[in-house]
């Protein structure tokens, strides 16, 4: 049996449009991009300004769609959703959701960080509680990305 790892406060989102535009209009461009599809801002929006990590995951073998930049691609997605065009790829097949956690190892309650989070993205999570990340950090390890991040971290917050 492993020794129990640390644990940290989280919240999780489904995928859904409404979600994107939420982020485009109160967060702003994402602080970073990432190649594997993860978009990322950092905001003091937890309980007492407490730093939240806020990190759209991307789908399970996630490829970048075709004609699109790493670092404009939450961009050109909201474009799309805004005004009807149609995006570089389907968003279910591009993320499988957004998480927030508490950064720099603050022990935050989970309930207070929902309140928090719901409040700054004006959209409650589907779910929250505390989360494994180097447990599901070593799933995306052994099977190369090969696991959706989002259902990882719903089954952990259900148990």
């Amino acid at each position: 049996m492993t020794e129990s790892r640390h644990r940290v406060a989280s919240c999780v989102w489904r995928l859904r449009p409404e979600l994107l535009l939420a982020l485009d209009e109160r967060f702003g461009e994402p602080v970073d991009s990432y190649v594997n599809g993860s978009q990322v801002w950092l905001r003091d929006d937890g309980p007492g300004h407490t730093a939240v990590e806020w990190r759209l995951h991307p789908v399970a073998g996630y490829v970048r769609p075709p004609g699109v930049d790493t670092y404009d691609l939450m961009e050109s997605v909201v474009w799309a959703l805004r005004t009807g065009a149609e995006p570089p790829a389907p968003i279910d097949q591009i993320w499988g959701g957004l998480e927030a956690f508490v950064c720099d190892g603050d022990d935050v309650e989970p309930a207070p960080l929902a309140a928090s989070t719901a409040e700054a993205l004006g959209i409650p999570p589907g779910a929250f509680g505390l989360a494994d990340h180097e447990a599901i950090g070593d799933q995306v390890e052994a099977t190369g990305w090969k696991i959706n991040v989002i259902e990882a971290l719903l089954e952990q917050l259900a148990h």
